[in-house]
């Protein structure tokens, strides 16, 4: 919930604050948030307490993610080239952190409280370090006028880029959420191994992520992506019908391939225009984001019925109709 908010009112947070104060106040949230609910957890245990650190830390990080991607356009943008993918694929390596400390630390039986706490000060003094490097210029951007999100979101292009966010989104966040447990349910692995094929899934994610900046700045973002969504198709088709787990973990590689740079293109196109790129980077996530909210439940409703590995079979029927949308991403003439 606090997430979902923070997508409605992050543009306007943005274009009043500018990129570099909106990161370092909404982490701070993002700190206040995981102590909260820490103390909710551990010391104080207060399911109200919790569910105010939750949704906090929900606002914080969806204001920070708006933002922080708005930066990162202007930097794109000001290199001439593309680099936004990176900054994503260090994203996907923050989570596989995340997942490695949280591990040994349960394993250890450290407090939660202590542990929420040691996160929220690495996060807090982590990212406030690197904002110091974000450009100044612009930071009272917006202390005259609106920030625009209402007009965005009577924009068919900016519509069309979030529509195809969407469809993307959930395609990753399936994989997230569900391509272990498919393994499990379908190929009869242990949960170990499961894990482990989400691990291949991250891991080409990331790769992807790293090395098709390349491919974008010599072809373009609309054959890339078509190619690539291409991949993404195959890669499930594949993970489903492999009739063995070793084919089908090859198919989640090339799924987690073919899924790289969806979402990040999807972001440095609703940021092509400077001035206004906070406001359509907001209604982009607001959309893309459903995703992840709407998408688990789906596909468990699916897997309900036709078992979970068939039911990731959802993504391509998506993707397939999802490659008419790619076009929007072309960078608009100016004019």
């Amino acid at each position: 919930a606090g997430a979902t908010v923070a997508m409605l009112t992050a543009g306007e947070v943005t274009h009043r604050l500018g990129a570099r104060r909106s990161v370092g106040v909404s982490t701070a949230g993002v700190a206040a948030g995981l102590a909260t609910a820490g103390v909710g957890v551990g010391v104080w245990p207060s399911v109200a307490a919790t569910a105010v650190g939750l949704f906090v830390l929900g606002y914080g990080s969806g204001v920070c993610n708006v933002a922080m991607n708005v930066e990162a356009a202007a930097v794109e943008r000001l290199l001439g080239r593309t680099v936004m993918p990176r900054f994503h694929a260090v994203w996907s390596l923050g989570t596989v952190a995340a997942a490695g400390l949280a591990a040994p630390a349960a394993w250890l039986d450290v407090p939660v409280t202590a542990d929420l706490a040691g996160v929220a000060v690495v996060v807090l003094g982590g990212t406030l370090v690197a904002a110091r490097s974000y450009r100044r210029v612009g930071d009272r951007v917006g202390a005259r006028g609106g920030s625009g999100v209402l007009a965005a979101w009577r924009e068919p292009r900016t519509l069309l880029i979030g529509l195809l966010v969407l469809v993307l989104a959930f395609t990753e966040g399936t994989a997230n959420d569900w391509v272990a447990v498919a393994f499990v349910d379908g190929y009869s692995v242990g949960p170990a191994a499961g894990a482990a094929v989400f691990g291949v899934f991250v891991a080409t994610m990331t790769l992807g992520r790293v090395v098709g900046t390349v491919a974008l700045d010599r072809w373009g973002r609309a054959p890339v992506l078509v190619c690539t969504m291409s991949l993404a198709i195959a890669g499930v088709v594949v993970a489903v019908f492999g009739g063995s787990p070793v084919v089908a973990v090859a198919g989640v590689a090339l799924w987690g391939l073919g899924t790289s740079l969806g979402f990040p293109v999807g972001m440095s196109a609703a940021a092509d225009e400077k001035g206004r790129a906070a406001a359509r980077v907001s209604v982009v996530a607001v959309i893309g984001y459903t995703a992840f909210l709407a998408g688990p439940p789906v596909v468990g409703l699916l897997g309900d019925h036709v078992g979970v590995l068939r039911a990731l079979l959802v993504v391509p029927l998506l993707l397939v109709p999802a490659l008419a949308l790619v076009p929007v991403l072309r960078t608009p003439p100016r004019v």
